[in-house]
């Protein structure tokens, strides 16, 4: 009676009590988080969905990143939005979850939470924006502020331009439309078989992203009545799906650290290799932005990732029976979809870029434990390669130079930015992709090899190996790399070599120290004692696993 009548003082008639599911939604909303910005409005449809099909619904409000300014960076923040969204999903009397998410972390991070709980649970994403526009041409959110960041420095933009340049990238509600992160992850829960066919491409502001939403809240209402859960849907066999999926539309390299720790929220086993292995023989499909030239609109209505999904499935690169939230498997939910433009989505035996060319694993005496690169946004003529190394701690000492016209660097030169894992940073941020030199950028120099332990943007471009484990302040090799040294870049080959003798090696880290921790307290300090390396996912040690939904004891 009590846990009734409190409930009844926001207006709920006695009937919503009578044992019908109890259906939590999940929302990142926040004023904070531009990408997110509408899941308000989206969590409006998933009630009426809910409704529909029997349900009580309940929205209740989960920690919000928002990758553009959550700072020292959104990813430090993952882990803690897990464990809130993971607690309140079982603390709570729910039956089943939606989750909605936009930006980068909040997918992965909720999909962590319902690994670990363990109810039935169903992701809606935000959408991506409508393409942006820019002097009569189509411009990325996120790659063109590469480029324009650039053309800046080199003089052939102004800053007036650029400021207009500023609306034009993101002139709605919605996240990122290149395949950035955002869209990336988007395609991941769908591919996992946790959105519903068509959800990671549907722009935000287009009603069927909102019809989308109202069918999710009948079918997790099924899913209750099923039992089906998201350890039963998430398989070895769905992240196999995922990662050639994500090879197949030129996905971010963040998929490989998010999957992992996905993966080890549910016990099922997955390692760094398995990217490289899974996805060698899987081209790329979709011409996309940062890889290609079109944006997620485009995608959407060429056919969206269901007719990727298809192309995988007819050429046997398709688990295609690992089963979705659809409560039929992913092949049969694919079979009929159609491509309604083949300049942005190709086919296998014709496709946008050949097999091999997506997220390689790299290893060597600067990696041993691993670092990963994304070919399709590399320089080809760079991704075999021998430069001698310019070393730098933090990206800030890098900037406070790298204008200087009397810098020694050339275009073979290896750029090193390390301390910026995990531990180092601390959260792993996506400054990898540092700019090039001013002097080069001058001289029409637009890529160049650089080496870092941290992450790169999904919208970003450029030949960065990336994700180094383990990270230089963990002690990894990275730490004792110095200027000079010559470093050896061999893609086709899967290695990354530091040319430095193993006894001088050995000398030299006889003579290193870690870095100060960079916190006392609070949640920084909690994260940088138990945080896990890039090749196991960035997840915190006491995370790993799940701990399922049955909560013992009363509160009254």
């Amino acid at each position: 009676m009590g846990h009734r009548s409190w409930m009844r003082s926001q207006g709920f008639t006695s009937e919503v009590f009578d044992g019908r599911p109890v259906i939590g939604i999940a929302t990142t909303w926040s004023e904070l988080a531009p990408c997110n910005v509408h899941l308000h409005r989206v969590a409006e449809s998933v009630k009426r969905g809910v409704w529909q099909a029997g349900g009580f619904p309940l929205e209740f409000p989960a920690m919000a990143l928002g990758e553009t300014l959550l700072r020292p960076t959104a990813m430090l923040y993952r882990n803690l939005l897990a464990m809130e969204a993971e607690e309140l999903m079982r603390a709570n009397p729910l039956d089943g979850v939606v989750l909605l998410s936009g930006c980068d972390k909040t997918t992965p991070g909720l999909l962590m939470a319902a690994a670990s709980v363990d109810l039935p649970a169903l992701m809606v994403t935000g959408g991506p924006m409508l393409n942006g526009k820019y002097q009569g041409t189509d411009v990325g959110s996120g790659t063109a502020v590469w480029r324009f960041e650039e053309d800046l420095v080199a003089g052939r933009m102004t800053q007036e331009e650029c400021a207009f340049a500023e609306g034009c990238m993101a002139r709605s509600n919605g996240h990122c439309m290149t395949m950035g992160t955002a869209s990336t992850m988007a395609s991941m829960a769908e591919a996992l078989g946790m959105q519903l066919p068509y959800s990671a491409t549907w722009p935000a502001v287009d009603a069927r992203r909102y019809e989308t939403a109202q069918r999710a809240g009948q079918v997790v209402v099924d899913l209750v009545r099923q039992d089906l859960r998201p350890s039963a849907i998430m398989t070895r066999a769905a992240f196999e799906n995922a990662i050639r999926v994500n090879a197949a539309i030129g996905g971010s390299t963040n998929a490989v650290i998010h999957l992992l720790a996905i993966a080890g929220r549910l016990g099922v086993p997955l390692t760094l290799d398995d990217f490289d292995m899974l996805a060698r023989d899987v081209p790329t499909l979709v011409n996309l932005q940062p890889s290609g030239k079109y944006l997620m609109e485009d995608f959407c209505y060429a056919g969206g990732l269901p007719a990727v999904i298809r192309e995988l499935d007819e050429a046997g690169l398709l688990n295609s029976g690992a089963m979705t939230v659809t409560a039929a498997g992913i092949g049969v939910n694919a079979a009929d979809a159609p491509c309604w433009n083949r300049e942005v989505i190709q086919t296998v035996a014709d496709p946008f870029q050949p097999a091999g060319t997506g997220t390689a694993v790299l290893r060597g005496n600067l990696a041993p434990d691993g670092a990963v690169i994304k070919q399709s946004a590399a320089s080809p003529h760079l991704l075999k390669h021998r430069g001698r190394a310019l070393v730098f701690d933090s990206p800030t000492d890098y900037y406070a130079v790298s204008n200087d016209p009397e810098l020694d660097v050339d275009e073979d030169t290896v750029l090193v930015i390390r301390y910026c894992g995990p531990r180092g940073y601390p959260g792993m941020p996506e400054v990898s992709n540092v700019a090039l030199p001013k002097k080069l950028l001058l001289r029409g120099v637009r890529d160049m090899v650089r080496i870092c332990d941290g992450r790169m943007s999904g919208t970003a471009y450029g030949t960065v190996v990336l994700h180094v484990a383990p990270e230089a302040a963990a002690g990894g090799p990275l730490a004792l790399v110095r200027t000079a040294d010559w470093i050896t870049l061999d893609v086709p080959g899967r290695t990354l070599t530091l040319e430095v003798a193993d006894d001088e090696l050995a000398r030299r880290r006889a003579g290193w120290q870690p870095p100060a921790p960079p916190a006392s307290r609070g949640w920084t300090r909690l994260y940088t004692d138990h945080v896990l390396q890039a090749d196991t996912g960035v997840d915190m040690d006491f995370l790993v696993g799940a701990s399922g939904h049955e909560v013992p004891r009363e509160s009254h």
